[in-house]
């Protein structure tokens, strides 16, 4: 019994440690500083939120392709460099104040992993914060600058879809990898969710 209970915990152990890196990761993100000590701080914030704010396990897809994540990493880097320097000219540009908006943007997939990952990338690319999440609906609501037409706004939209889909290819499970195939091939409206291989 007591063999069980080990492997029992090891494997909890196992299938958070992707989060729990993760987590590291988003500290060192926030923070702009990829140091020992910004890891070890990370490090230990981790550790305090999993044991004081205790949540339900979170059930990753199990699967993991290499390729896309690193092509997620690198496209993630492109576009907050990107990002950086339009939020920079928009400020000191003498045509004035740009245009923002709140732009909704539904999402393919019924996954909280995923919902969450979408809305912290999006909010760390400089010139777009996430303001709301409606989880029923997949729907998440952006404050977007330099957005101020419809044709601007479209563009958003499908930025932070498309961030999503790159996402799914990375972590998803094939039934999520799926939708996302069949919404960019217009063969299902975007609004239409599928439940991650979770039961």
């Amino acid at each position: 019994m007591g063999t069980d209970t080990q492997r029992s915990a090891l494997t909890g152990i196992w299938r958070q440690l992707p989060f729990f890196l993760w987590l590291i990761a988003l500290w060192m993100l926030l923070w702009g500083q990829f140091t020992v000590l910004s890891f070890l701080t990370g490090t230990v914030v981790a550790v305090f939120v999993t044991s004081v704010f205790r949540l339900p396990p979170v059930e990753l897809s199990g699967r993991l392709n290499p390729w896309w994540l690193l092509v997620f990493l690198v496209q993630f880097l492109g576009a907050v460099i990107k990002g950086s320097l339009v939020v920079a000219w928009q400020v000191v540009s003498p045509r004035g104040q740009p245009g923002v908006s709140v732009v909704a943007v539904p999402l393919v997939t019924d996954d909280d992993l995923i919902m969450a990952h979408v809305g912290v990338t999006a909010s760390l690319i400089p010139g777009s914060l996430v303001l709301e999440t409606d989880r029923d609906r997949r729907i998440l609501y952006l404050h977007v600058l330099g957005a101020s037409t419809t044709a601007e706004v479209e563009t958003q939209r499908q930025m932070v879809q498309r961030w999503e889909a790159r996402l799914v290819r990375a972590v998803g499970s094939s039934a999520q990898l799926e939708a996302v195939r069949k919404a960019r091939t217009g063969a299902v409206d975007v609004r239409t969710t599928v439940k991650g291989e979770r039961s």
